[in-house]
């Protein structure tokens, strides 16, 4: 589980750090606040996907 957050925490940091970066350069004002809506969904979608299928599964016990 320590993983799956290290690597969450990371992805949001990039995506943070992308958006800045776009709001900076004035590229985020010629978008349409839809679309800014629709990606913004579909990234957060993608990091949550990334981030389970990457993760180590667990163990419980053996059956």
């Amino acid at each position: 589980m320590r993983f799956l957050t290290v690597y969450l925490v990371g992805y949001f940091v990039l995506l943070i750090g992308a958006t800045w970066a776009l709001w900076e350069s004035g590229i985020l004002s010629e978008i349409p606040p839809v679309w800014l809506g629709i990606s913004s969904v579909i990234a957060i979608g993608l990091g949550i996907m990334l981030a389970v299928a990457s993760s180590r599964p667990t163990t419980t016990g053996r059956s």
